[in-house]
């Protein structure tokens, strides 16, 4: 086949169907076809260079084509590509498990791998309602799970039953199971009765009540600590974490962290749950885990809920969920290699430096007429535009605001991507400094362009 690049896009046209992408526009956009990686940049197939803004959709951490990671996959290449953990296993799976549990909040010994952060979620929601039918004290059935509201977690069935953007999921209402929400304690906009700070209040106080009243239900409160992510990178106020954690070990409910989008460094450590120290009962990972190499997921969970599954095989108490590429060697060499990296280069504290630049260098979009907030944690950062800062009225939705952010970055040789109307920056966590200035100088140009009537 011929690979020129109009041949690539007719052929793109003609039988690629891309995620959460509108098609026929996409047809008459000349999207940049993406060849290669160097660094932190990303080279079409015409030989435009563009600067990664979004770290290839917020997994990619130490760059593209980084040797130490070429190396690793290399190196396993020349082991095996790719066996089963149905009954086998592997040393790179083995010691990714054993790094993993090293690294992560303490208690979570166990590791069952997976895919993606939607099938990470996903095993995650079936181990805990598994475990309450078969945990050896008080076993019960429980069959509801909270959330909070504006919640994202996957696109998966079960995933999509704990997630609430309406955009997203209102098509296949009658294929999901039902649960119960929290809203979300984000206070740009708020129910009439209230002001910012007393709908907070009551955003950690409705945990509580949800909580107490359903409890004896509940089989799991799942929450993206610190950030939601794809519901326009709402941060959550300080102590809102910890006070779930708090409330759900008191009623003795489970709580899942998410960690898919907000852990390997994105909000300023590790993993978010760090930062308020708390310490889920099961932790979901993703995106960054190999560095933004290859698929793989991880749902880390505590001893007392693996026990659950302990008995003799005639019992049937084993979880009968798994993915034919699940732990596959591959992704797990190029995740220790990307660990390594954390640790080799001081990637955290380049996280925190960036962080400060990101802060210092969009400071003057608070006052621009169509940014209704700057949302930043750590390297994930949100500019929500709005057609009048005063009442936060929205642009319009055919005008597509956030898309023609996206349009005039990618004139500026920058790839973004927005959430609706919320313009996102997601540098990864090793981008040089110099880089991230001149990331934050285009996403403030392409604002002023898309505004313009």
């Amino acid at each position: 086949m011929t690979s020129s690049p109009a041949a690539l896009r007719s052929r793109d046209n003609d039988h690629v169907w891309h995620p959460f992408t509108p098609m026929s526009a996409y047809r008459d956009e000349g999207a940049p076809i993406i060849e290669r990686g160097e660094g932190f940049h990303l080279i079409d197939v015409e030989g435009r260079r563009y600067l990664d803004g979004i770290s290839s959709l917020w997994c990619n951490v130490h760059g593209h084509r980084v040797p130490e990671i070429d190396a690793a996959v290399r190196d396993q290449l020349d082991r095996v590509a790719h066996t089963t953990l149905l009954g086998l296993s592997s040393p790179p799976s083995i010691d990714l498990a054993a790094r993993l549990v090293q690294t992560a909040p303490e208690g979570l010994n166990r590791v069952f791998y997976s895919d993606s952060g939607s099938t990470a979620v996903e095993a995650a929601l079936k181990i805990v309602y598994q475990y309450h039918q078969q945990k050896r004290s008080n076993p019960q059935h429980r069959d509801l799970f909270a959330t909070v509201g504006g919640a994202y977690h996957g696109d998966t069935i079960g995933s999509v039953s704990v997630g609430s953007i309406d955009l997203f999921h209102r098509t296949y209402g009658k294929l999901l199971f039902s649960t119960v929400s929290v809203p979300s304690p984000t206070a740009l906009r708020y129910p009439e009765g209230f002001t910012s700070e007393t709908f907070v209040r009551h955003c950690f106080d409705e945990v509580e009540r949800v909580v107490a009243e359903n409890h004896q239900r509940l089989a799991a409160f799942v929450i993206e600590p610190l950030v939601q992510g794809a519901s326009g990178i709402l941060v959550h106020p300080p102590g809102y974490l910890k006070h779930v954690r708090e409330v759900t070990a008191r009623y003795d409910v489970p709580l899942i962290a998410d960690e898919v989008a907000v852990g390997f460094g994105r909000t300023g450590t590790m993993f978010a749950c760090e930062q308020e120290d708390v310490r889920p009962d099961i932790m979901c990972l993703a995106k960054g885990i190999t560095g933004g190499y290859l698929p793989l997921a991880a749902t880390l969970v505590t001893d007392a809920i693996y026990e659950a599954f302990l008995a003799e095989p005639a019992e049937g108490k084993t979880f009968f969920h798994g993915h034919t590429y699940t732990g596959n060697p591959l992704a797990c060499a190029a995740a220790l290699a990307s660990l390594d990296l954390f640790e080799q280069n001081d990637v955290l504290a380049n996280v925190r430096r960036n962080e400060q630049i990101l802060a210092e260098c969009l400071a003057p979009l608070q006052d621009h007429p169509h940014v209704a907030e700057v949302r930043q944690k750590g390297l994930m950062v949100g500019i929500e535009l709005v057609a009048d800062r005063e009442t936060l009225e929205p642009f319009p939705a055919e005008r597509r605001t956030g898309h023609r952010v996206t349009l005039a970055a990618r004139r500026r040789e920058t790839i973004v991507r927005p959430l609706g109307d919320v313009a996102v920056l997601m540098p990864a966590p090793a981008m040089p400094g110099d880089l991230v200035r001149r990331l934050c100088v285009t996403i403030s140009e392409a604002i002023n362009d898309a505004v313009r009537y």
